[in-house]
């Protein structure tokens, strides 16, 4: 809450204090919560997130489409898939190659490997949200964020696998359809929205996975 909702909040008071008209927001594929619709369309609802994550940033989207009907500001909500990349302080490639430096003879994976999410490169990230402030218009402008495709943990956990070098090492499951509680098993965003505006990613989901893995290891 202090570092989602109530920030999002204090933003846009001081955006109309100092009669700022503009904002982009880093919004998430998690607001969807679990869907009975995959790829999601941005229209997609009831939106009923189940982690705490998730509430904050639909929270943040509802108070920043308040600030902008009832103060003339326009907004930007971008619902991002998973964002991949170098110099990442936390996800799931920072945790597996943090647990293989620890003991590179096992990789503990939370749940059973088959959660399937799609991921965004940095650099796709970036270029998306760009395109999309310079060519689109509306009052609340709400657009999904990533690529047309998904990738299981378990095939993540064995391109990391290979990129290291590391042939022997077991994988060991945890368990569960779930990493971890609020984790939603499954991720797919419908981009047709984005795309017909002219934008679409350069990678897909496993490229996107393979480029960020060779960036962190990456002598640095």
């Amino acid at each position: 809450m202090k570092e989602g909702t109530l920030v999002t909040y204090n933003v846009l008071e001081s955006m109309r204090v100092n009669d700022i008209k503009n904002i982009v927001f880093s919004s998430s594929s998690v607001v969807y919560g679990e869907t009975k619709t995959m790829p999601t369309p941005e229209d997609y609802g009831p939106c009923l997130p189940i982690s705490l994550y998730g509430a904050s940033k639909l929270a943040g989207e509802g108070l920043i489409t308040a600030f902008c009907h009832n103060f003339n500001m326009k907004c930007w909500l971008f619902r991002f898939a998973n964002i991949v990349g170098g110099r990442q302080t936390h996800g799931i490639l920072f945790d597996f190659i943090g647990k293989l430096k620890k003991n590179p003879k096992e990789l503990e994976v939370l749940g059973n490997g088959r959660q399937k999410k799609s991921y965004l490169l940095v650099d796709d990230c970036i270029d998306g949200i760009i395109f999309t402030v310079n060519n689109s218009n509306e009052q609340v402008n709400v657009y999904n964020l990533g690529c047309d495709d998904n990738i299981e943990v378990s095939g993540i956990a064995k391109t990391l696998l290979e990129e290291m070098d590391l042939k022997d090492t077991k994988i060991r499951y945890t368990g569960g359809n779930r990493g971890w509680s609020g984790d939603v098993p499954g991720m797919l965003l419908d981009v047709r929205k984005i795309n017909k505006l002219g934008w679409r990613a350069r990678h897909n989901s496993r490229e996107a996975i393979c480029q960020a893995i060779k960036r962190l290891l990456a002598p640095s």
